[in-house]
């Protein structure tokens, strides 16, 4: 059965603000100091399905950037452009319509287009041992990062040991833990960090759709049946926008029955925020990561970062900052409350100062 990668590239990136903007989100950056980070997804999933079998859906604000950023490795007409933003269960079932529909039924590498993964060869083990997995049984296939710390910002799968195999069997997924069930959620052995990452056949997760999420799936028939007609595009355009808004999490996967895990230890970073570079890039010896040109004196702990590589950042004094510049904005922010970055995309928005959005 053929294999297809898919990924997930409509995010905003909120987060990595003012690097990340409405007109160049975050996978569109190179955070990862190889490519960008669709790009470096698109080269991962390489080694899973061939080139020609790689979709991406994305923005149609943003697809004419992915189509030329991916150029080399994604053809064009495999680059699906949403006219509203619906949440991942939108995404991934136009995907698999779309699979389905114009090429035949086969298993599905779902990954999001913004990850950071360090030990590739690992990461390719384990998913071609999912799409083995996904074909043999026909089931729903997530894969959890093994934890190595008892982090508060992802959400977590409690798993358990299927008896003789080398997948665990989901029992259910949580939400983002406070730090003190973290912890026990580390200790206990029976959690997963919930990657966002999934394999599955095209045809059962649309079954999925049909049983779960019957309205999301009316729309997604519709859809179906116009592809490769002329109302094609007319359809989409029409029926898309009032897709139920839900995540694939929410919609499926906690409400389907045997779902399966197997565990990644890959060196797996979701790279959600300023702090998560120094995982990504390592730190100097006074613990800092420096993306710029820059002095620093008496600065620990700190991230800088300069879109401009001929504008220096000096610093004098100062730990646990991140200081981001680009032409327009310099960004000055606590790195304990890097997460809270997205604020600042909130507060501006319908003001005068949404030009810098």
């Amino acid at each position: 059965m053929k294999t297809y990668g898919v990924i997930m590239a409509g995010g905003g990136g909120t987060r990595f603000w003012p690097l990340s903007r409405k007109a160049r989100p975050k996978q569109f950056l190179e955070l990862s100091g190889k490519d960008t980070m669709v790009m470096d997804t698109a080269r991962r999933l390489e080694q899973i399905a061939k080139a020609e079998d790689i979709f991406i859906v994305t923005s149609m604000a943003h697809r004419e950037m992915t189509v030329e950023l991916t150029k080399g490795v994604v053809s064009k007409d495999h680059v699906l452009g949403e006219p509203a933003a619906r949440n991942t269960a939108a995404c991934i079932g136009y995907a698999a319509m779309e699979i389905l529909k114009k090429y035949g039924d086969g298993v599905m590498v779902v990954a999001p287009s913004d990850h950071f993964i360090r030990d590739e060869a690992e990461y390719k083990r384990v998913f071609e041992r999912a799409v083995e997995l996904a074909e043999e049984t026909d089931s729903l296939i997530t894969v959890g990062i093994k934890p190595t710390y008892p982090c508060t910002g992802y959400g977590y799968i409690k798993n358990k040991e299927s008896a003789g195999k080398d997948y665990r069997e989901v029992v259910e997924f949580v939400e983002k833990p406070d730090p003190e069930t973290a912890h026990e959620y580390l200790v206990s052995g029976e959690y997963a960090w919930n990657s966002g990452m999934f394999v599955w056949k095209a045809s059962v997760i649309l079954k999925r759709f049909e049983e779960l999420l019957p309205d999301i799936y009316e729309c997604l028939v519709k859809i179906g049946d116009a592809m490769g007609t002329d109302d094609e595009a007319g359809v989409i355009d029409e029926i898309y926008p009032v897709i139920p808004k839900i995540s694939i999490d929410y919609g499926i996967m906690e409400r389907a029955d045997r779902v399966l895990m197997l565990e990644g230890d890959f060196g797996w970073n979701d790279v959600g925020s300023f702090e998560a570079l120094e995982e990504v890039y390592g730190t100097d010896e006074n613990g800092n990561v420096i993306m710029s040109e820059a002095h620093t004196i008496d600065t620990t702990d700190c991230i800088l970062y300069g879109t401009d590589r001929n504008r220096l950042i000096a610093t004098l004094g100062v730990d646990d900052l991140v200081i981001a510049v680009t032409d327009d904005v310099v960004l000055v922010a606590d790195k304990n409350r890097s997460q809270d970055v997205k604020l600042f995309v909130e507060g501006l928005s319908n003001t005068d100062k949404d030009k810098y959005l």
